[in-house]
């Protein structure tokens, strides 16, 4: 095809699939001005690249072409994209994922491994295992080669103790904040 043919069959294209292609780029991207640009860069490659074309279904070539130059476009905004720090953190509040309430209950998961860890043996062990590690009583018993009673004893005595150290923590934090 010739220059001064090319030319004329880019703007029958042009004339033909404008709106169409407007329209395909405005709906992918949402926004007016970059389906504006897009549907530009549509016709210029679809010239650029009219010797590959072999000459049928203008309307689905065209569109094709219009696609990926939307989704190279919505691609690269998204990677220009930077977040603030507010939806940094309404993006962990969406995803459940709060940072104050992970931090805390670390916190609260470290402090009970530590208060099982301080534990007299066999207590110790046990009580890290079945309450830090969430494993069965059933299961303890097993590994450790026990008495699945001994050890659903040795997870009630536990417990018991346990009790009694947070009870102790939270009478010490009142006394003070009576005093502060």
């Amino acid at each position: 095809m010739d220059k001064i043919n090319a030319e004329k069959w880019l703007e029958e294209l042009i004339d033909q699939y404008q709106n169409l292609i407007f329209s395909v780029c405005y709906r992918m991207t949402t926004d007016y001005f970059a389906a504006q640009d897009l549907t530009q860069e549509t016709f210029l490659s679809a010239y650029r690249s009219r010797e590959q074309f072999d000459g049928t279904n203008e309307k689905g070539w065209l569109c094709r072409i219009a696609t990926n130059k939307c989704i190279d476009y919505v691609r690269e905004a998204e990677r220009r994209m930077v977040p603030t720090e507010d939806e940094t953190i309404d993006g962990y509040a969406a995803n459940g994922r709060e940072p104050e309430r992970e931090v805390l209950e670390r916190e609260i998961q470290d402090h009970l491994e530590e208060s099982c860890r301080s534990l007299k043996p066999p207590y110790d062990e046990i009580a890290y295992l079945y309450f830090c590690k969430e494993q069965k009583p059933a299961d303890i018993a097993a590994a450790k080669g026990q008495n699945l009673k001994s050890i659903q004893t040795q997870i009630y005595r536990a417990r018991e103790i346990l009790k009694g150290i947070y009870r102790e923590e939270l009478q010490i934090g009142s006394v003070k904040e009576k005093r502060a």
